[in-house]
C-alpha cells in the first residue's frame, strides 16, 4: 500500500510564507515526477509545480518567483516553499506523485489527502 502524507498548511497573513511537505511511503519501488496542485473553492484543481527525479522543475506562471519546489529522493519527499503569499493563494494543496509500487510493472499517480492553506489578515 502506497500513501502520500502532506503537512505544513495553515493560516498565514498576506506576504507571509509557508512550507509544505509530502512524504510518500509504503511498498514503493520507484518514484518519478512529484508535484503540487491546488483547488480553491468553486474552482478546478490546477497545477502549482512539478519536479522530476533529476531535479528538473516546472511552475505555473502565476507561481514563478514566489514558490519553490524541491525534493529529497532518499526520503521520497517533496517540498513546496511558498513566499509572498496572497489571498488568491488560498486553497487546498494536494501532493501528487507517479509511483511504481513493488508489486507492479507500471507507474501510476497517487494523491495526498490535501492540506488547507489560508492567506488572510
Amino acid at each position: 500500500q502506497v500513501q502520500l502524507v502532506e503537512s505544513g498548511g495553515g493560516l498565514v497573513q498576506p506576504g507571509g510564507s509557508l512550507r509544505l511537505s509530502c512524504a510518500a511511503s509504503g511498498s514503493i519501488l520507484r518514484v518519478s515526477n512529484m508535484g503540487w496542485y491546488r483547488q480553491a473553492p468553486g474552482k478546478q484543481r490546477e497545477l502549482v509545480a512539478v519536479i522530476a527525479n533529476d531535479g528538473t522543475t516546472h511552475y505555473a506562471e502565476s507561481m514563478k518567483g514566489r514558490f519553490t519546489i524541491s525534493r529529497d529522493n532518499a526520503k521520497n519527499t517533496v517540498y513546496l516553499q511558498m513566499n509572498a503569499l496572497k489571498p488568491d493563494d488560498t486553497a487546498v494543496y494536494y501532493c501528487n506523485a507517479n509511483i511504481r509500487p513493488d508489486d507492479s510493472f507500471y507507474f501510476r499517480p497517487y494523491w495526498g489527502q490535501g492540506t488547507q492553506v489560508t492567506v488572510s489578515s
